[in-house]
């Protein structure tokens, strides 16, 4: 809206929050009302029988917020994936 204040998003983290949490592994499921992601952390040298894991955190969001994240996340995998192509490009000769 035009004329409107501008708004700024300002988000606090406590310390222990800040280190964040290491996940190899997620888990997505659905209801009619919520998206809900499981992020753990599991053995993958585990060869036979159960692989071993711990959930290190659980998202739940509603269906307007699931499209948003997976859209930023669409729109930061492309961003890297140029960058990294572009460092990965082989050396060309001197230029003259």
């Amino acid at each position: 809206m035009e004329g409107s204040p501008e708004r700024r998003i300002n988000i606090q983290a406590d310390p222990e929050h800040l280190a964040g949490r290491y996940a190899n592994f997620a888990n997505v499921s659905f209801s009619p009302y919520e998206f809900t992601i499981t992020f753990a952390r599991i053995d993958h040298e585990v060869e036979e029988g159960e692989v071993p894991g711990v959930v290190v955190a659980r998202i739940n969001m509603s269906q307007q917020f699931a499209k948003e994240l997976l859209d930023a996340l669409a729109d930061s995998w492309s961003k890297y994936t140029t960058v990294r192509g572009i460092q990965d490009l082989p050396e060309t000769g001197e230029r003259s």
